[in-house]
């Protein structure tokens, strides 16, 4: 009996103790997916950013072509360059985040 008391004791004491621990990882986990929520709207805005100036580029790339500015062209095809590299690369990390939510969310 004294034995049986004992065990039953020790069980819920480690149950108690194991409680603030859950509840840490349940506030971790929110936090978790607060930061992947914010993380995506940033990535959101710059890929609008990114298509805000491929517009741009590619409207100087035909003005200075029909103008026969073959300088002005080239370093306008640069740009058009790196900025789809940009853009590439903001959709890349917009997919990671969104990964990364998802697996915050079934991790609960």
């Amino acid at each position: 009996m004294k034995l049986t008391a004992i065990v039953i004791s020790s069980g819920l004491l480690a149950a108690l103790a194991a409680g603030p621990a859950m509840a840490d990882d349940v506030a971790r986990d929110r936090r978790d997916i607060r930061e992947d929520r914010r993380e995506i709207r940033g990535d959101n805005r710059e890929i609008r950013q990114d298509r805000r100036e491929l517009r741009g580029d590619r409207r100087e790339l035909r003005r200075d072509d029909r103008a026969g500015r073959v300088d002005e062209v080239k370093e306008d095809r640069k740009d058009l360059r790196e900025n789809r590299a940009d853009r590439r690369d903001d959709v890349r990390d917009l997919r990671q985040d969104r990964r990364e939510l998802r697996r915050d969310r079934a991790g609960r």
